[in-house]
């Protein structure tokens, strides 16, 4: 595994692989047991949006494998006065031995690999949050202890996670349900993708529908960063998709809640339903720092 720049370009083998190794060193780490796989490496880490998750995971992380982190805000690189990528790509390969990029663009994360010379990953971009999907099903085979023919469901906008939930989910062998109003849908690219899954995913606009014998909810906020001007056009095209006791009265009994956070209590999720399962939620928080070393050691050790 080279780089990490979207779910689409994991095999299922690679993903189970890379959670395999998220659990060793979630236990090694438990049991101050070193694993400084990374010893004398450094990851440059690029923040165009805003983080608190990413950038304190990551930099733990690189600490705790060894290595070290070094966080270059757009602020701070000619990329964010014009330099070309390509250029900044070219660069930073000569002094860094892997770069995590959190940014707007798509393009932006296959250019950095196209030029650079290193390993690049993904810390989130508009299309696609491979990180937090990784962590997200780390923590299912945690808690339900497979991931193959559990039920996934999805309500709320058809984003970024939406996107890599769909992919991972499929892949490790997941029925996945996506429930989003129509003007809000996944990524044309994703929903072709499904095709080859036939009857495993369906999406509809009705929640209870997509909630029904689920194993795990997912959900996320209705406007995420960079949408805050159609905050108030999202709450209305999002009203009622929602996980609250309804709907989780539809899922199985024992059903997981999980949010990639932040979360907005009363919008996207109930606070009850929040408090009742913060417990997996922020499982998967923590998640996020162990399933992250093991795509570090997987493309740079």
């Amino acid at each position: 595994m080279k780089h990490l720049l979207k779910m689409l370009d994991l095999s299922k083998e690679e993903i189970i692989d890379i959670l395999n190794l998220a659990d060793q060193l979630k236990y090694e780490q438990k049991n101050g047991i070193a694993h400084r796989h990374l010893e004398g490496k450094t990851l440059g880490m690029i923040f165009q949006k805003s983080s608190t998750r990413t950038r304190v995971s990551f930099e733990t992380g690189m600490y705790q494998l060894g290595g070290q982190a070094l966080f270059l805000s757009n602020r701070d690189l000619q990329i964010g006065r014009g330099e070309p990528v390509q250029d900044t790509a070219r660069v930073l390969s000569r002094y860094l031995d892997g770069i995590m990029i959190r940014t707007f663009e798509q393009k932006e994360v296959e250019d950095l690999a196209e030029y650079g010379s290193i390993p690049i990953i993904n810390g989130l971009t508009d299309f696609c949050h491979p990180c937090q999907v990784l962590a997200d099903l780390m923590t299912i085979r945690e808690h339900k202890g497979r991931l193959e023919g559990l039920k996934m469901c999805y309500i709320g906008d058809g984003n970024n996670m939406a996107n890599s939930l769909i992919v991972g989910g499929l892949k490790v062998g997941m029925d996945v349900a996506i429930a989003c109003p129509d003007d809000y849908q996944p990524d044309a690219k994703v929903l072709e993708f499904t095709k080859e899954y036939g009857d495993k995913f369906t999406m509809t606009a009705d929640v209870l529908e997509a909630a029904k014998d689920a194993d795990v909810l997912f959900t996320d906020v209705w406007a995420s960063m960079g949408q805050e001007g159609e905050a108030e056009k999202r709450k209305l095209a999002f009203a009622g998709y929602q996980i609250n006791d309804e709907v989780m009265a539809v899922a199985h009994a024992d059903a997981m809640v999980q949010h990639c956070l932040p979360a907005h209590r009363e919008e996207e999720i109930t606070a009850k339903v929040f408090e009742a399962h913060a417990d997996e939620i922020f499982d998967e928080a923590e998640n996020r720092l162990h399933a992250q070393k093991a795509v570090l050691v997987k493309v740079m050790a």
